[in-house]
C-alpha cells in the first residue's frame, strides 16, 4: 500500500492539474486571445497601425495578377505536366490559336466566299499574329513536278465553273469535316497568335481588333462571326473574375451589412460586426497582393472565404458585447469579457480553418496548394484582425451604454425573436437526446452512403464564362466539327532517327490511323496528311515530303514538326465532354504502336489529355481530404476542449452538411467538381465555427453547476441568435455569386450556401441532443461506478 502511495499521490496531482486547466478560461486557446486586449490598454496606438496596415495593404491590392490560363489547375511538378510543358514549346500551335467561326446559309455563295477570303488576308495582316489556316489554304494536288495551285483560285469562276469549285471544296479531304462543316454553313479559320502575344497584356488589344475585323469585312453577307479557342477563353476568364472580384463580394457584403443593421438597430454595432471582417479582406488581399499570388478561380473565392472565417467571430463578440452593456456594464467592460469569454473560441474556429488549409498542401497541384497557402495566411490575418478591432471599434463607435440598455429592453423584438426560437428548439431537443441523437446518425449514414456514389466531374468549359462568346462558338465547333478542344499526340524520335527514315513514317502512319478511329476524335492532321495528300500524284516518297516540307511556311510546318527535327505531333481535336469520357480515348490503343516502335516515345499530351489524366484523381483526393480533416479536425476540437465528448459531439453536425449537400449535387447528377469540393470546404469551415462556440459556451455554462440539458438550452440561447445571424449574414454575401457568368464561381455560390442552411440546421438539431446524450450517459456510467 505504501509502495503504490507515491503514484496515486501524483495521478491525484494529474487530476487536479488537468481539472485546474479546464476551469481556466484562458488555457482553452493558450491565451492567444487576449491579443485583443491591446486595444483596449492602447486603443490610439492599435488605431494607428491598423490605419497604417490598411494603407499598405491598399497598395498591394493592385499587385495581384489575374492568372487566366486554363492549364492552371493542373500545373505541378509531374513529368505527364511537364510533357506537357515541353510539347507547348517545341509545338507552340494549339494553346495559341484564335479559332474564328464563320456560320451563314450564305457561306459558299460567290459574294460570301470573296468577303470571306478578304476577311482571311486582313487577319493576317494583325499584329501578333503568326499565321491563318482556312479553307483558302488547301491546294490541289501538285502535277509535272510544278508546286500546287490553290484550290481556291484568286479569281473566282462564275456559273457553272463557280459550282464546280464549290463541289471540290465540299469534298476535298483535307477542309470536309476539318475546316468547313459537311452542310456547308460553317467555316472555321484558325489564327495562329504569337506565343508572346497570346499570353502578354496585349492579347485584349488583339482579340479586339480581330472582332472589329471579322465584323466589317463581313458587313451584309449574312454572315455571322465568333471567337473561341485557348486566347479568348483567358481573356474572358480574366474579365470575368475581375468583374466578379468587385460587382459580387461588394454586393454581398452590402446585403449581409443591411442585414445586420435590421437586427440590431444600430448603425455602431453594425459597423462593429462587419467592419473587422472588411478590414481583414482588405489586409488579407493586400498581403496576398505583396506576397505575389495570382488571383484566379479558387483565390476569387478568397473573399467570401475571409468574410465567413471572420464574420462568425465578429458577430459572436458583438452580442455578448452588447448582452454585456444591456445588462448595465460599461463598453469597456462589456468587450473586455467578449474577448475573455468568446475570444478562445475564436482562435479554435481559426485553427480548425488553418486545419483545413494545411490538408490542401498535399495535393500534386500548384494551384491547389497555393490556395491553401493563401488560406492560411488569409487565416491568421483574419484572426489577429477580429480580434484587435472588434474592441478597438466598441469602445470607438459605441456610445451611451445606459441609453442603449434603455432603449434595448424596450424594442429589441429580433434578437428577442431569435432567442426565443433558439430556446424553443433546444427545449424540444434536449428532452428525447437519445432519439434525436439517433436520428441524426441514421441521417449521416443514410446520406454519407448518397455521397459516396459521386463521381469525379470535370469539363475545361467550367472555367470559361457559359455566357460568353467563346463557349457558344465552342459548342458550334463540337456540333458541326465535332471537336474544339485539342488532344495531341507527341512522338519523339530515337537519337539519330530521321524525319524521314522510314520506320518514322510508318510510326506516325499508325498513330494518326489510330486518331482517325477513335470514336470522339475528328480533324487530326499531322505529317501524314501531308504525305497522303502527295500519293494522290502517285509521289508519296520521302525526298518528295521532305521538299514540300521546305517550302511550307515556317508556323505551319512548326505545329506538326520540332524545329530540331526529332519530334513530331499528331494533332487532333475532342468536343468539350467531361474528362472521364476523354481518358479512354487512345491510351490502349497507342500500345501496340509502341511495343512496333521501340525507342520511339509515344505520348498523348494537350491539355485535354492532363485534364482526363488528372482532374478525376485530384478530386477525389481533395475529397477523402476533406472526409478525413473532418475526423482530426474532431480530435483537434476534444484535445482543446480536453473533452472525448466535445471530441465525439462534433463529428456529426461536422459531417452533415457534407453529405446532403452531396447527395444534392448526386440527384441533379452534377457529380463532384473543383468548385464542389472548394465549397464543401466552406460550409465545413463555418459548421465547426457554430460548433466551436456553443461548445465553448456550454463549458462556461456548466461551470455554474447547471445540470446537462439547463445548460445546453442557456448556451443555446445565448450563442443561438449570433449563430443564425451569422448564417443568413454569410449566406447572402454568397448567393449572390450565383448571378456570375463563371459556372464554377456559381456551383461555389449556391452549394456554399444551401451547405451553410445545413450546418445551422445540424448545429441545432444534431450537435446539442448529442452532446447531452453524452453528457447523460457519462452521469449515468459515474453512477454506475458508484
Amino acid at each position: 500500500m505504501n509502495a503504490d502511495r507515491p503514484l496515486y499521490t501524483l495521478v491525484q496531482a494529474l487530476r487536479r492539474c488537468l481539472r485546474s486547466l479546464r476551469d481556466r478560461r484562458s488555457d482553452l486557446a493558450f491565451g492567444i486571445e487576449r491579443i485583443g486586449l491591446l486595444s483596449l490598454r492602447f486603443p490610439t496606438v492599435v488605431a494607428c497601425v491598423a490605419a497604417a496596415l490598411v494603407v499598405i495593404a491598399g497598395f498591394g491590392i493592385p499587385r495581384i495578377r489575374i492568372d487566366d490560363s486554363l492549364s492552371q489547375l493542373f500545373r505541378s511538378d509531374t513529368p505527364q505536366f511537364k510533357q506537357y510543358e515541353l510539347e507547348s514549346h517545341r509545338f507552340p500551335s494549339s494553346e495559341f490559336d484564335v479559332l474564328v467561326v464563320v456560320e451563314g446559309k450564305s457561306l459558299l455563295e460567290r459574294a460570301s466566299l470573296d468577303r470571306l477570303r478578304n476577311l482571311v488576308t486582313d487577319l493576317q495582316l494583325i499584329d501578333g499574329t503568326r499565321g491563318v489556316i482556312s479553307l483558302f489554304s488547301a491546294r490541289e494536288p501538285p502535277t509535272g513536278g510544278q508546286p500546287p495551285a490553290p484550290l481556291v483560285p484568286d479569281q473566282l469562276p462564275q456559273g457553272e465553273a463557280y459550282q464546280k469549285l464549290v463541289s471540290r471544296i465540299t469534298s476535298n479531304e483535307i477542309i470536309r469535316g476539318k475546316l468547313l462543316s459537311t452542310d456547308g454553313d460553317l467555316a472555321l479559320v484558325v489564327l495562329a497568335l504569337d506565343p508572346h502575344a497570346a499570353q502578354g497584356d496585349t492579347l485584349a488589344a488583339i482579340v479586339q481588333e480581330i472582332r472589329t475585323t471579322a465584323d466589317r469585312d463581313l458587313t451584309g453577307t449574312g454572315l455571322k462571326a465568333s471567337l473561341t479557342g485557348v486566347p479568348v477563353m483567358q481573356l474572358e476568364i480574366r474579365h470575368a473574375l475581375e468583374r466578379d472580384r468587385i460587382i459580387y463580394n461588394a454586393a454581398g457584403f452590402a446585403a449581409g451589412c443591411l442585414i445586420a443593421m435590421l437586427f440590431f438597430r444600430r448603425a455602431s454595432f453594425m459597423a462593429v460586426a462587419a467592419g473587422p471582417p472588411l478590414i481583414a479582406i482588405l489586409l488579407g488581399l493586400g498581403a496576398l497582393g505583396w506576397l505575389g499570388f495570382k488571383l484566379n478561380i479558387f483565390l476569387n473565392v478568397m473573399t467570401p472565404l475571409i468574410m465567413v472565417i471572420s464574420f462568425s467571430d465578429s458577430m459572436q463578440l458583438t452580442f455578448l458585447a452588447r448582452d454585456r452593456m444591456i445588462a448595465g456594464k460599461s463598453r469597456y467592460a462589456a468587450f473586455r469579457d467578449a474577448i475573455t469569454v468568446v475570444g478562445p473560441a475564436c482562435v479554435l474556429t481559426h485553427g480548425t480553418a488553418a486545419l483545413s488549409f494545411i490538408a490542401l498542401q498535399f495535393t500534386q497541384s500548384d494551384l491547389i496548394r497555393a490556395f491553401g497557402k493563401a488560406g492560411l495566411i488569409a487565416t491568421a490575418i483574419a484572426l489577429v484582425t477580429v480580434l484587435l478591432l472588434v474592441p478597438l471599434f466598441g469602445i470607438i463607435l459605441v456610445r451611451d451604454e445606459a441609453g442603449l440598455a434603455e432603449k434595448a429592453r424596450r424594442a429589441d423584438r429580433a434578437v428577442d425573436s431569435l432567442r426565443l426560437a433558439c430556446g424553443w428548439i433546444a427545449g424540444r431537443i434536449v428532452s428525447r437526446p437519445g432519439l434525436y441523437t439517433l436520428l441524426g446518425l441514421i441521417a449521416v449514414i443514410g446520406f454519407g452512403s448518397i455521397y459516396t456514389q459521386l463521381q469525379p466531374r470535370y469539363r475545361l468549359s467550367d472555367q470559361v464564362p457559359d455566357r460568353g462568346q467563346a463557349v457558344a462558338a465552342a459548342g458550334r465547333l463540337d456540333s458541326e466539327l465535332t471537336g474544339s478542344n485539342p488532344i495531341n499526340v507527341m512522338i519523339q524520335f530515337p537519337k539519330g532517327a530521321s524525319l524521314y527514315a522510314p520506320q518514322t513514317l510508318d510510326a506516325i502512319a499508325e498513330v494518326h490511323g489510330i486518331m482517325e478511329r477513335q470514336r470522339g476524335i475528328s480533324n487530326v492532321w499531322s505529317l501524314e496528311t501531308l504525305r497522303r495528300w502527295l500519293a494522290r500524284t502517285g509521289e508519296p516518297d520521302a525526298p518528295t515530303l521532305k521538299r514540300y516540307v521546305d517550302i511550307l511556311p515556317r508556323y505551319l510546318v512548326r505545329r506538326f514538326v520540332s524545329a530540331d527535327q526529332d519530334a513530331v505531333v499528331v494533332a487532333g481535336r475532342v468536343p468539350d465532354i467531361d474528362a472521364s469520357q476523354i481518358r479512354p480515348i487512345v491510351g490502349r490503343a497507342l500500345g501496340a504502336v509502341r511495343m512496333q516502335h521501340p525507342g520511339y516515345t509515344i505520348s498523348v499530351t494537350s491539355l485535354s489529355a492532363i485534364a482526363a489524366r488528372n482532374s478525376a484523381r485530384m478530386i477525389e483526393k481533395l475529397n477523402r481530404g476533406l472526409t478525413v480533416e473532418a475526423v482530426f479536425v474532431a480530435a483537434f476540437i476534444g484535445l482543446a476542449f480536453r473533452s472525448v465528448q466535445a471530441m465525439l459531439a462534433s463529428i456529426l453536425p461536422a459531417v452533415f452538411p457534407i453529405v446532403v449537400a452531396g447527395s444534392l449535387l448526386w440527384m441533379l447528377g452534377d457529380g463532384l467538381q473543383f468548385a464542389s469540393v472548394v465549397a464543401l470546404t466552406v460550409s465545413f469551415g463555418l459548421g465547426l465555427s457554430a460548433t466551436i462556440h456553443f461548445l465553448n459556451r456550454l463549458r462556461l455554462e456548466e461551470l455554474q453547476g447547471d445540470g446537462s440539458e439547463a445548460s445546453v438550452k442557456r448556451a443555446t440561447i445565448l450563442v443561438g441568435p449570433a449563430m443564425i445571424l451569422t448564417s443568413v449574414v454569410l449566406s447572402c454575401g454568397l448567393i449572390v455569386t450565383v448571378f456570375s457568368n463563371l459556372p464554377a464561381l456559381r456551383m461555389f455560390g449556391w452549394l456554399s450556401t444551401f451547405a451553410m442552411v445545413l450546418a445551422l440546421i445540424a448545429d441545432l438539431t444534431i450537435l446539442r441532443p448529442t452532446i447531452t446524450f453524452l453528457r447523460l450517459a457519462s452521469e449515468w456510467a459515474g453512477r454506475g461506478r458508484q
